[in-house]
């Protein structure tokens, strides 16, 4: 296939989303529904992007990532340093196989750039809109959101309207500046479903309490009561409400595809993260993240 080969645009459906009629099997049976502390929400807080037939193609000789240190590859090749390589969307390494490895292989000639921010929240994201602006990028990947519910207490995360908000910000500035882009979002990961996974694991718990990672859901991994129960189903419906945000404005752009709670609702396991900090993604875990997406991303 040669390198001339167009890209296709992902049409989105703008009547709106419909209902997730249930998490994959895997999930039901270990995700955080059958942690205890960590009841499941309805399947319907869950938005599924309704997808029309592709209509038409365009040149794509850049693509951009956006987000935070998931999309920075952090800890996945070292202890606290980003490894952009061995990025889910943007990354070089052929032990990922990210989706620019992928659009490479599909004969695309392109430049990637990994505009994501280690630390970053949906507050900085239109600031990434602004440099994948500037970079002319035909393909746009999101991922965001982590770090407004994973905070040093409840009481820190970003509430649900300012989240719509500055997205929206952002989600803007990618239609305007770059009308003619594809753009990805993929839904936060459940970080429910890590501490179901992690807390267990004593190196996982001293891990989360002596780096102080994402104590607004992971303090106190082993208690039973019932009050940390109530605050972990907090955090987590504020995940899924983001998610709801993140399904909702995207299915307003043409041009806009959500991947319907794929990430979310993955069953991942220990393996999938890093042993440094047992919160990021490890070089698995990307890997994963690049196949969970690229279908949902081309609609495949």
């Amino acid at each position: 296939m040669n390198t001339t080969r167009r890209f296709l645009v992902l049409t989105v459906s703008l009547a709106g989303t419909m209902l997730l009629a249930s998490l994959p099997a895997a999930a039901s049976a270990r995700g955080p529904a059958a942690a205890r502390g960590a009841p499941a929400p309805a399947a319907s807080a869950l938005p599924v992007t309704s997808v029309l037939p592709v209509t038409s193609v365009l040149p794509v000789t850049s693509m951009a990532s956006l987000g935070d240190s998931i999309t920075r590859g952090f800890n996945a090749c070292g202890f606290y340093v980003d490894c952009p390589s061995r990025s889910w969307s943007t990354g070089s390494s052929s032990t990922v196989n990210s989706h620019y490895r992928r659009l490479l292989a599909d004969g695309l000639s392109l430049v990637a750039h990994n505009d994501a921010r280690s630390g970053a929240k949906v507050a900085d994201l239109p600031g990434q809109a602004e440099q994948a602006v500037s970079q002319g990028a035909g393909y746009v990947t999101i991922l965001i959101g982590a770090n407004d519910a994973c905070t040093s207490s409840e009481a820190g995360m970003t509430p649900v309207a300012d989240f719509e908000a500055s997205f929206r910000t952002a989600m803007q500035t990618l239609v305007t500046g770059l009308p003619e882009a594809s753009v990805f979002v993929a839904s936060i990961p459940d970080i429910g479903r890590l501490w179901e996974v992690g807390k267990g694991s004593s190196s996982a718990r001293a891990a989360w309490a002596a780096l102080g990672i994402c104590q607004s859901l992971l303090a106190r991994p082993r208690s039973a009561d019932q009050a940390d129960a109530d605050r972990r189903a907090r955090v987590r419906q504020r995940v899924i409400d983001f998610n709801a945000v993140l399904g909702r404005v995207c299915a307003e752009q043409v041009a806009c595809r959500y991947d319907g709670g794929t990430v979310f609702g993955y069953p991942f396991e220990l393996s999938h993260v890093s042993r440094w900090d047992y919160f990021h993604p490890s070089t698995s875990g990307q890997r994963l993240l690049a196949e969970m997406t690229y279908p949902a991303a081309l609609g495949r």
